[in-house]
């Protein structure tokens, strides 16, 4: 701030009648305890006031308040004389640094960062958390950007995953040629919607796997069940058309899961009552979609051990 500078030597040569240069000078950075932007330190200045620091800092201090324009205040602490700049100043100055075209900016470093953002969830509606993630992420990216990073920002696009998968396996399944314009809902939805079914009937399917196999061999293992509690009581699945035929002759019910788990849930059923029962489960495809019993049924009948 050479305004201050040239003010001060001007208000020692007013005040006490003796030339002063720059290096004479000592400025620092108000302490923000204190009001003011710019300190200046009187104490080398008292061997020509032949006065206090405080006196000679409330002397300058009122030459520059009154002939620096741009010093609108000031205030004396001991041998400190914390000055405040005007509004104006700052206004100007912020006004001619943004106009140079690298404003806020600094060199290159070299280094090359990536920014992925926002990868929405290709089975899931965009919601507003989506908006404020591409707001972040453009953010970091421009930040990182004006510190000298080559920035790569990425998007993964149709991130395919187990996830719409099921969307897919639902649609396929229970959707009947469903679209978003006979559906009246947007895409995103739709698949939304069809991720929502998969988990419903898989959640039967898990549901009658509690009901007949041995709990403790079924928690995180579903792959490897290999046993039954029950005799009589068989697992298959809906596509198996001449398998449920060949149950029926034998004298077998056969009956659905969802229509069965909902008899049990209602209290029309007792799984203990159960028995000579074929039960469909959806077809292989959507129950192995998340590690189902790989076509394996419960056993008619079961050998004793003893």
């Amino acid at each position: 701030m050479d305004f201050i500078t040239s003010g001060t030597i001007a208000a020692v040569k007013a005040l006490y009648n003796t030339d002063i240069s720059i290096t004479d000078i000592n400025l620092q950075q108000t302490r923000k305890e204190f009001e003011g932007d710019i300190t200046i330190v009187t104490f080398p200045f008292t061997r020509l006031s032949k006065k206090s620091p405080e006196q000679t800092g409330t002397e300058i201090g009122d030459y520059l308040k009154n002939n620096v324009h741009d010093v609108s205040a000031f205030n004396v602490i001991k041998g400190f004389l914390n000055i405040s700049i005007s509004e104006e100043y700052w206004l100007a100055k912020f006004q001619s640094d943004i106009s140079k075209g690298q404003f806020g900016t600094i060199p290159s470093n070299g280094k090359k960062v990536m920014v992925e953002y926002s990868s929405p969830n290709t089975n899931k509606p965009l919601h507003l958390g989506h908006v404020r993630n591409n707001l972040l992420g453009f953010s970091v990216a421009e930040i990182l950007a004006a510190t000298g990073f080559e920035v790569v920002k990425a998007n993964l696009v149709n991130d395919r995953g187990i996830h719409i998968c099921k969307s897919m396996l639902a649609w396929q399944k229970f959707g009947n040629g469903e679209t978003p314009e006979s559906a009246n809902l947007k895409g995103d939805h739709l698949v939304g919607k069809y991720y929502v079914i998969f988990d419903k009937e898989y959640d039967i399917y898990i549901k009658v796997l509690l009901y007949f196999l041995d709990s403790d061999k079924i928690k995180g293992k579903l792959g490897t069940i290999d046993s039954a509690e029950r005799e009589g009581v068989v697992l298959g699945y809906d596509r198996n058309d001449k398998t449920i035929e060949a149950f029926k002759e034998t004298g077998f019910d056969v009956v659905h899961a969802r229509d069965l788990i909902e008899k049990f849930e209602k209290g029309e059923a007792d799984p203990e009552s159960i028995k000579d029962t074929l039960i469909l489960i959806p077809s292989a495809e959507l129950s192995r979609a998340r590690g189902g019993f790989h076509c394996m049924s419960m056993p008619l009948f079961r050998d004793s051990s003893d």
